[in-house]
């Protein structure tokens, strides 16, 4: 039974939104092929860093919780992980954005983008021997510059009040993954490779590397849902 823990909290993660995604209040299935699209997209470059910290011994799977599966040195059950979770994120702020009135948020995007890079900034420089802090704060900094600056998002508070709620779901499924309420991590990590700052089990990073990625997800969700959109006018 242990083979099936990490393919089990990715089925638990996704089932759930999955099934909300043919309410009739929602249909959020109407754009499943805008968000494939943006996930594989993203899932690239985050699959290319992933395959090569694995490579590199900066974390490492323990195999006793996957199926055996293994592409790349990432077992099956991590390619899978780059379109369920960004699929249950992207579906919570398609039904936030879809239900509530957000748009107060829109006076926080410059105070989100300049704290979070000033924090990045300063972490990367003080911490620049930790490879996955560094890459890490790099990859925020860049995504934040580029979404704020030149894509001009006006959503990044919107994204962000979205990614906070999305922590209560983070915090269990990322715990367990690496290792809170099992008897090992799914997740290892190399100590000398990050901050040592954990919530409960998990690296601080690993929020950082959460919030990036979505925020890019749902970047090109956008994109592709409007084209979507413009093409059945």
């Amino acid at each position: 039974m242990m083979i099936y823990t990490y393919s089990l909290i990715l089925f638990f993660t996704v089932i759930i939104c999955f099934i909300a995604s043919f309410d009739r209040r929602i249909q959020f299935n109407h754009y499943f092929n805008a968000f494939i699209k943006a996930a594989i997209l993203v899932a690239i470059p985050f699959i290319a860093w992933d395959v090569w910290f694995t490579s590199h011994g900066v974390w490492w799977f323990n195999t006793d919780y996957t199926l055996g599966i293994v592409i790349a040195g990432l077992p099956i059950e991590e390619w899978l992980f780059f379109i369920c979770i960004p699929f249950s994120c992207v579906f919570t702020y398609f039904c936030f954005e879809k239900f509530f009135k957000l748009d107060w948020l829109l006076g926080f995007n410059n105070l989100i983008v300049f704290f979070s890079i000033i924090a990045c900034s300063v972490t990367a420089l003080l911490h620049g021997d930790k490879i996955y802090t560094l890459v890490t704060a790099i990859a925020a900094i860049l995504t934040l510059i580029y979404l704020h600056f030149i894509a001009r998002a006006d959503w990044i508070g919107k994204a962000s009040l979205v990614f906070t709620v999305l922590l209560l779901g983070f915090f269990p499924v990322n715990g367990v993954l690496t290792g809170t309420g099992i008897n090992a991590p799914i997740v290892n990590y190399n100590t000398g490779d990050f901050l040592g700052i954990r919530i409960l089990t998990i690296p601080i990073e690993d929020a950082v590397y959460g919030y990036t990625q979505f925020l890019l997800v749902l970047y090109f969700f956008k994109l592709f849902k409007r084209k979507q959109d413009e093409s059945k006018k």
